[in-house]
């Protein structure tokens, strides 16, 4: 069967056919490293994520790229505000980032550029689009001249009476000759980090960084470029008018964008209350998997409403999952073979596919999987099923969780004995003050989905409920 997804740039459901025959080239926005990030941008990580293992499940050749954003405006003024390099400031959110990827199983790109490496090549972009006559400079700034682009809106599928009106494509606030067109490189303010070159003393803006990563890393043309859906304008169109006005080529052949998370019925804010990180939610007992199943279990098209009841119901829905394959490991090798399941594998496997197919519809994939559980459950009690449906089932299990990426297949490894040894080594590692290690021992016992805790009267673990 072949993957369909929904195509922003023709607002339909087309087969998606890579530019390479069996070779994908993705870009996939990643975060700006001012602050933690919070489970709406980690939504759209999510699902970017099942993007990138259903493809490989198709069998596709897959090279992923996805940015660090770590200059901006957000980022000098926090920078300043606390009297460090951006550098210096940023580091602590990107590891940050890079440890909640790891606790959510989402897997690492191909390459993860960071703006402030990849400075010459927006320099150079920037020449190219001059060359073309794209632009023009004021008060030391260099701008996009959207009048010059005769597709933009194409993305946003903007009027062009709308456009004309004077809507604006650039939140910055920088002198231009028109307020619809956006910066290209922004003059240093007094005091301000900047680079020196040709455009003069300044540093990016934010659209720029993209393409120049992008087409780096994936070619002037390439095939899928992800983001929430609060991207497509101005920065997804921006990307779009400035990467083709400077190649003279499509940029990319599917833009995939994926639907807000609003939280109890609300947007998410921390004024209102409902503003939550990973960390928050890990700090009230939930597990990093059901919060993943969650994040996964509505397709990216449709907007979440996120609650704690609908979270409670994920860790259940797992918790099923798990429950289900623990009673497939432990079927006896002895039993004889009773029901066939070939038939019932056959219809689930497909099931799976058909939903993934249609547009990543994670919802109707994962219903594929409940109903095989329930009709397998009485053939368990009944000890019809043997050792080769038992090998057969937890295949299957497994092919599907390398896209969900969030049930148990495998047995545990660890008792409560090497919890305890892990546990004394890691309070011996901090007072060494070997804190990688103990870190170390940290990331392995949450893999393992044990918490600990860290009291006056020593530590204690517990073992996450899903």
């Amino acid at each position: 069967m072949a993957l369909f997804l929904f195509n922003t740039l023709s607002q339909d459901i087309s087969e998606f056919v890579p530019l390479k025959k069996n070779k994908v080239r993705m870009y996939t926005c990643g975060p700006t490293v001012y602050d933690f990030v919070h489970i709406g941008n980690l939504r759209t990580f999510v699902f970017q994520d099942i993007l990138r293992r259903y493809l490989i499940y198709k069998g596709f050749e897959l090279t992923h790229v996805m940015n660090i954003t770590d200059v901006e405006d957000k980022i000098i003024a926090a920078a300043a505000d606390q009297e460090m390099g951006i550098q210096s400031y940023t580091e602590k959110y990107t590891n940050a980032f890079l440890a909640d990827m790891e606790t959510l199983r989402i897997e690492q790109p191909d390459a993860m550029p960071h703006a402030t490496d990849h400075i010459p090549d927006m320099v150079e972009l920037i020449n190219r689009l001059t060359d073309r006559g794209f632009t023009y400079q004021r008060d030391g700034s260099t701008y996009f001249r959207i009048d010059r682009f005769s597709d933009y809106g194409k993305l946003a599928r903007l009027d062009p009476s709308e456009v004309s009106s004077g809507i604006s494509c650039d939140v910055d606030e920088y002198s231009k000759e028109d307020s619809r067109d956006f910066v290209l490189w922004k003059a240093r303010k007094p005091g301000e980090f900047h680079w020196d070159n040709n455009l003069g003393p300044g540093r990016p803006g934010w659209h720029v960084e993209c393409s120049a990563m992008s087409m780096k890393y994936l070619g002037e043309s390439f095939d899928i470029h992800c983001g929430g859906v609060d991207l497509i304008f101005p920065h997804h169109e921006n990307e779009l008018a400035q990467s083709e006005g400077a190649t003279g080529k499509p940029f990319v052949k599917y833009w995939v964008h994926g639907a807000h998370l609003i939280v109890n019925g609300e947007k998410m804010s921390k004024s209102r209350g409902n503003f939550y990180t990973l960390r928050d939610l890990l700090g009230r007992g939930f597990s990093a998997v059901a919060i993943r199943y969650l994040l996964a279990s509505v397709r990216y098209r449709t907007q979440l409403n996120f609650t704690f009841d609908g979270l409670a119901q994920a860790s259940q829905a797992v918790q099923r999952v798990n429950d289900f394959l623990q009673k497939v490991r432990e079927i006896p090798d002895h039993n004889s073979e009773g029901a066939s399941l070939e038939e019932r594998l056959c219809v689930a496997r497909e099931g799976f596919e058909k939903g993934m197919d249609n547009d990543l519809n994670t919802s109707k994939a994962l219903a594929a999987l409940f109903v095989f559980i329930r009709e397998v459950n009485p053939l368990l009690e009944k000890g019809d099923l043997g050792p080769s449906d038992k090998q057969a089932i937890l295949e299957f299990f497994s092919s599907v969780n390398t896209v969900f990426a969030s049930f148990q297949v495998e047995e545990e490894g660890i008792d409560d004995d090497q919890i305890s040894a892990l546990i004394t080594e890691r309070e011996q590692a901090r007072l060494n003050e070997d804190y990688q290690r103990a870190d170390e021992i940290r990331k392995q016992l949450e893999k393992a989905d044990i918490v600990l805790e860290d009291t006056k009267e020593g530590t204690r673990w517990k073992k996450l409920n899903y």
